[in-house]
């Protein structure tokens, strides 16, 4: 028999079939508390450090002392301080490095394996990988044997040619170099990867038409290859960029910015500044101050290369 409300004994009501707010709501809500550790995370480690330090740029003072505002002048400060600017232009030579050796490098490398006379493909991307996922610690630790002047193995191959021992990080002349050339080692790989994703993503279609057209290797590179090229090459450079102007560990480990400051990175002496110094202030606008720089360099990528934009 259905159950009507005259046969509800008094004193009771019928049940409603959602009652309260928690039962109508949770399947809206509960995505975003799953999600919720995430944001709560990014905010307190990544959003609010990011504010805090654009925040001290602007004060003066040490450790956790009352601080002064100060203004622009960690700003200014910068553009006199000689230490800062040995930072910054030795930074730029690592990355001039990164951008016109180590990416053509990558490319050749990624065109060799790409063509029709290397096999085991797979074995030589593995291999070339392993440096990418290898510890900055023992890079260091590895390098400082490999560039060691009286018994490193460079050196030891340098002296099959007749040639005298280098002081690779110790001398003002040739410590970037040196860096240049563990970085090789290390990024080669990873780089040579991201080559051959754009070079598996051109239409073969492409090069057997314009072999039917009688264009040599050269031609087909110079008008197929570059061209479509060009959104992986924007990627790499300006990922070439960015991780060179945050070159830090190697530094610290090998030679501590020395000598003589020729190997001072710019993120080498924000941290000196920042942990060592405790002048948080100049820290913080050191570090937005070299923000500012790879934005203002990543644009003007982006408008060298057109955007993503793969040309005519």
């Amino acid at each position: 028999m259905a159950v009507t409300q005259a046969n509800v004994p008094m004193g009771h009501s019928a049940r409603p079939a959602s009652s309260g707010w928690w039962r109508r709501n949770r399947r809206k809500i509960a995505p975003y508390l799953f999600i919720s550790p995430f944001f709560v995370l990014f905010v307190v480690f990544s959003v609010y450090p990011i504010l805090y330090s654009f925040w001290l740029s602007f004060f003066k003072g040490f450790g956790f002392d009352k601080k002064t505002f100060f203004g622009l002048g960690n700003y200014i400060h910068m553009f006199q301080d000689p230490s800062y600017i040995i930072a910054v232009l030795n930074t730029t030579k690592f990355a001039l490095g990164s951008v016109f050796i180590l990416s053509p490098l990558a490319l050749l490398v990624a065109l060799a394996i790409n063509s029709r006379f290397v096999r085991w493909k797979g074995l030589f991307k593995t291999g070339l990988f392993f440096p990418a996922i290898t510890s900055s610690v023992i890079i260091a630790v590895i390098f400082a044997r490999v560039l060691d002047t009286n018994y490193g193995l460079l050196n030891t191959l340098l002296g099959w040619f007749s040639i005298a021992p280098i002081g690779w990080l110790t001398n003002t002349n040739v410590v970037m170099l040196a860096f240049i050339i563990l970085a090789i080692w290390t990024y080669l790989g990873i780089n040579t990867l991201f080559w051959l994703a754009g070079l598996n993503g051109i239409n073969k279609e492409f090069y057997e038409a314009a072999a039917i057209d009688g264009a040599s290797s050269w031609q087909s590179f110079w008008r197929i290859t570059l061209p479509l090229l060009r959104p992986v090459t924007l990627f790499v450079i300006i990922q070439a960029i960015i991780g060179s102007y945050n070159l830090f560990a190697e530094p610290l480990l090998l030679t501590n910015g020395g000598p003589s400051n020729a190997s001072l990175t710019i993120t080498l002496y924000v941290y000196n500044q920042g942990f060592r110094n405790f002048n948080v202030g100049y820290a913080s606008a050191m570090a937005y101050s070299m923000t500012f720089l790879l934005l203002i360099l990543s644009l003007l990528n982006i408008k060298l290369f057109g955007g993503y934009s793969t040309g005519d």
